[in-house]
């Protein structure tokens, strides 16, 4: 398991694609604000190689298959209040931000559709 290290294209750190999509979630929903700024302190030093390396941080990211065929990692974030949903591609140390949502939106099944 690698967590954080010394290598990659970006000096060992996870890329994160894009923030301003943290940002303007948490401009609309002000609690999500640390919980997602937590998120990306953590996120933004690892070196993730699969799920298990992300689940040993977030023991509870999932996996799903959406629309498009592809899988994308699930994170709860806020004590179950938001999800974030994101594409990572490990072997470029890229974490590619989909989707912020509310657990009610992402309860509706519906973001699928759009990946």
């Amino acid at each position: 398991m690698i967590l954080v290290n010394d290598r990659g294209p970006h000096g060992g750190q996870m890329r994160i694609i894009t923030k301003d999509r943290l940002i303007a979630f948490w401009e609309k929903h002000s609690q999500s604000k640390d919980p997602l700024k937590d998120w990306y302190r953590k996120a933004l030093p690892a070196q993730w190689q699969n799920i298990e390396d992300i689940r040993y941080l977030y023991p509870h990211a999932d996996l799903a298959t959406v629309s498009s065929g592809r899988t994308v990692v699930i994170f709860n974030i806020g004590g179950n209040k938001y999800r974030l949903i994101t594409a990572i591609h490990y072997n470029r140390g890229r974490v590619y931000i989909l989707d912020v949502m509310t657990h009610d939106e992402y309860s509706k099944d519906k973001w699928k559709e759009r990946f």
